[in-house]
């Protein structure tokens, strides 16, 4: 099955139509998900704006680059000390 890519506005709006009680497998079926995405969607954005999702993702982003940095340097770092240790 094709992955679509749903804009934030459409995540939290899909989220508080689940919360203003309308049946979750209604509003799945309205934005073409499953009902297990829709309750992610809930755990992870419920009570967020659109902007503060925005900012999430953002920071998700961020983190991500950051992790893969230290990774790489943890890899050099460890690629030195081995070279010093034959050397010596």
């Amino acid at each position: 099955m094709k992955r679509k890519i749903h804009s934030e506005s459409e995540m939290v709006k899909a989220v508080r139509e689940l919360e203003s009680g309308i049946d979750a497998a209604t509003v799945a079926r309205n934005y073409g998900i499953s009902r297990a995405t829709l309750y992610n969607w809930k755990s992870k954005y419920s009570g967020m704006e659109v902007s503060q999702v925005k900012r999430l993702k953002e920071l998700e982003a961020e983190n991500r680059k950051l992790k893969q940095m230290y990774a790489d340097l943890a890899l050099d770092n460890r690629i030195l000390k081995e070279v010093i240790e034959k050397k010596l």
